[in-house]
C-alpha cells in the first residue's frame, strides 16, 4: 500500500491530473470513480490505485457488477493507496475511492470522415471542460460519428472533461486540427453539408434537412464563430430564442442541433 504522498507514482498522478502538457507528453490521462473505470475498455487501462476500503468493499461484494469490477481491476493490476493519498491525486472534494491511469486513444481523420451517412460536430476554441464533456456524452445519445476540435479547444483529457463525459470519451471518436477550414475544405468535396449555428442566421435550426450527411459547427462560448470560418458554412442557422437571451450555452446548442438531426433520421427510417 502507498501511504506517503510523496511517492514518484503519486507524484506523477498529481501531473497528469493538472497538467495538459504532462499529459500529452506519455500519451496518457486520469479517470475518477468506479463508473469511468466500469466503462474503461481493458486495452487502454494502464495503472489503478484505490482504497483499502474500496478494495474490501469489492472482495466483499455480493452483486454481479462488484464481482466483474474486482475481477476487471485483478486483471489488469492495481495499487492500493491510504485515503489520504487518493485525496492528493484526486482531482474532486470527496475522491470516489479510486482512479484509473489510461492510455489516450486516438483517431484518423480519413476513417471518421469516411463513415456513411456521418453526423459531425466541429468545435472551435471551446473553452469550458465541463461544456466539451457534455457534448460528448449528448453527441453519443444523438448517434453522431465524431467530433473534430480546434488546438484552441480545451483538452479533452482535462478531468473535468472527463467526469462530464460518464464514458462517452470512450466510444466517440474525436480530432484535434489547427483550424476548421481545412476540415470543411475537404467536407465539402466529400459532399457532407456544414452547418454553422450563427445568431446571424436567417434561417431556423429546424428549417433544414439533416438526413445526409451534416456537420454543426459550434464556437467559443463567448465570442461564437469566427466571421471567417462561420463564412466557409454551407449554412447558417439560428436557434430561436425568447426572453433577453443573446445566446446559449454551446452544450445545450450542439446536444439540440444533433438531436434534431437524430430525430429527423429516426423519422425518416420508421
Amino acid at each position: 500500500m502507498i501511504t506517503s504522498t510523496s511517492n514518484s507514482h503519486i507524484k506523477q498522478l498529481v501531473q497528469w491530473q493538472s497538467k495538459a502538457r504532462e499529459r500529452r507528453r506519455d500519451g496518457v490521462f486520469v479517470a475518477e470513480g468506479l463508473k469511468m473505470l466500469e466503462e474503461a475498455p481493458p486495452r487502454l487501462i494502464r495503472e489503478i490505485y484505490l482504497t483499502q476500503e474500496l478494495m474490501v468493499s469489492l472482495e466483499n461484494g455480493k452483486t454481479d457488477r462488484e464481482r466483474t469490477l474486482l475481477n476487471k481491476i485483478k486483471a489488469a493490476g492495481f495499487e492500493t493507496v491510504a485515503d489520504e493519498v487518493m485525496k492528493r491525486a484526486a482531482d474532486t472534494q470527496t475522491p470516489q475511492g479510486v482512479l484509473t491511469v489510461l492510455q489516450q486513444p486516438s483517431y484518423e481523420q480519413e476513417k471518421i470522415l469516411s463513415a456513411e451517412n456521418g453526423l459531425y460536430l466541429l468545435l472551435e476554441d471551446l473553452q469550458d471542460p465541463g461544456n466539451l464533456g457534455t457534448i460528448l456524452r449528448s453527441g453519443e445519445g444523438a448517434g453522431i460519428t465524431g467530433v473534430i476540435m480546434t488546438k484552441g479547444t480545451v483538452d479533452i483529457f482535462n478531468p473535468k472533461t472527463i467526469r462530464a463525459t460518464m464514458g462517452s470519451v470512450f466510444r466517440v471518436p474525436f480530432l484535434y486540427v489547427e483550424s476548421l477550414s481545412d476540415i470543411l475544405e475537404e467536407m465539402r468535396r466529400r459532399k457532407i453539408a456544414t452547418y454553422a449555428a450563427h445568431l446571424q442566421g436567417k434561417d431556423s435550426y429546424d428549417a433544414f434537412s439533416y438526413s445526409g450527411s451534416t456537420a454543426f459547427l459550434i464556437g467559443n462560448e463567448g465570442n461564437g464563430l469566427k466571421e471567417e470560418t462561420a463564412a466557409l458554412a454551407d449554412f447558417c442557422l439560428r436557434i430561436p430564442m425568447e426572453g433577453r437571451l443573446e445566446s446559449l450555452n454551446a452544450a445545450v446548442s450542439a446536444s439540440l442541433l444533433v438531436y434534431e438531426a437524430y430525430r429527423q433520421r429516426r423519422k425518416r427510417e420508421k
